[in-house]
């Protein structure tokens, strides 16, 4: 290389970055061989940092804008000021590009159950999983804690880390809340603010945030469910006496309709037949057919209650507890009140159950004319 391309090479050039890998978060500026030189101009564009690295040590960070890098409080040397080493300075400047706009999308999930008490089934092991969102908000402490001296650094480096934290805040978060596993559904949103604000000072040490934080589900064993389908099928039911007739008679139904059933279809099917026909076939005491006495229903199900009040649930209490909290006035007709079966929460006075403890005390009296 003659000496005419070597000062040609240490004029003014632009230091800038565009990216389009949409996972990179660092791009350290290459210099090719030769100094950051003075007068440089260096762009930074909306959505990105630029931190200027000195000897080892970070002395600035440049915010979107153009600036020279040519007044004397900057630390870059060039070549051309130290010609007492053959154009070549002992300084090493660097420059290294954040990008900090939002990288969204991202997955998280809890890889093992997470065992926590319920108020009405006991100990019950969930799982879940959502999406979150990152973004570098101190570009020095990013880099000083995370990067070090990477030259690119992208998403996939740190993504693991911070599930890590996540999951880690859900799980105490979630144990310690006691909301009930049939109310969580109704109560992600705020879990997942709860989580993304628990989260922020350990992220904080890292320079970067979570501007959003959601629980797309949260699931309980396969076996639980299998257990609450049938619980709601029982609910659905309503007189089970009625109900396995109806099902028996199903059963007759669908095996005289399967003629490839066999024998044992055709003798499952005549045998009930046979069954209910020798029931109603036999004969009272003065000759006529008596009725089969109706078994008495089976005792009622004491239902217990859970009452919202100021944003927390609390219970579960019995009609009886209800009663006296309503005798007391700590119950109104107004209170929101929720049951296992219910459609999502009621006031108390539209419960037919309930508004009949609140009918023993007199209406308010009219207005004074």
């Amino acid at each position: 290389m003659g000496i005419f391309d070597f000062l040609s090479g240490q004029f003014i050039d632009v230091i800038h970055w565009t990216d389009d890998t949409r996972d990179t978060m660092v791009w350290r500026f290459q210099r090719e061989g030769h100094e950051i030189k003075y007068g440089a101009k260096l762009t930074v564009r909306e959505g990105q940092a630029a931190v200027f690295v000195h000897e080892g040590q970070t002395a600035d960070v440049f915010t979107p804008g153009l600036y020279m890098l040519e007044t004397n409080n900057m630390p870059v040397m060039t070549s051309l000021q130290h010609w007492d080493h053959g154009f070549r300075s002992p300084f090493k400047s660097e420059i290294y590009f954040v990008n900090t706009t939002r990288f969204n999308d991202l997955k998280w999930g809890t890889k093992n159950p997470i065992i926590c008490r319920d108020p009405e089934f006991g100990p019950v092991r969930i799982r879940a999983f959502g999406t979150y969102s990152v973004r570098v908000t101190d570009p020095a402490r990013f880099l000083s804690e995370i990067v070090g001296t990477d030259g690119e650094f992208t998403m996939d480096e740190i993504s693991f880390q911070l599930r890590n934290i996540i999951v880690q805040e859900f799980s105490r978060t979630i144990a310690a809340s006691g909301i009930p596993v049939l109310d969580m559904a109704a109560n992600t949103a705020d879990l997942g603010k709860l989580i993304a604000t628990q989260i922020a000072p350990t992220l904080e040490e890292y320079g970067v945030g979570t501007p959003e934080l959601y629980i797309e589900n949260i699931s309980l064993p396969s076996a639980v469910e299998e257990a609450l389908d049938k619980r709601s099928s029982m609910g659905l039911a309503g007189d089970l006496g009625k109900f396995t007739q109806y099902s028996a008679a199903e059963a007759m139904s669908t095996a005289a309709r399967n003629p490839a059933g066999g024998g044992m279809a055709a003798g499952l099917g005549a045998g009930m037949g046979m069954a209910m026909g020798a029931q109603m076939a036999q004969p009272g005491p003065w000759g006529t057919v008596p009725t089969q006495p109706t078994p008495p229903p089976p005792p009622p199900v004491e239902r217990v209650w859970h009452i919202a009040e100021q944003g927390q649930s609390r219970g579960p209490f019995s009609r009886a507890d209800l009663g006296r909290m309503a005798a007391d006035g700590s119950l109104s007709r107004e209170t929101h009140v929720w049951t296992p079966g219910q459609d999502g929460w009621l006031r108390a006075g539209e419960v037919d159950e309930l508004a009949q403890l609140f009918t023993v005390m007199p209406p308010p009296p009219p207005p004074a004319p």
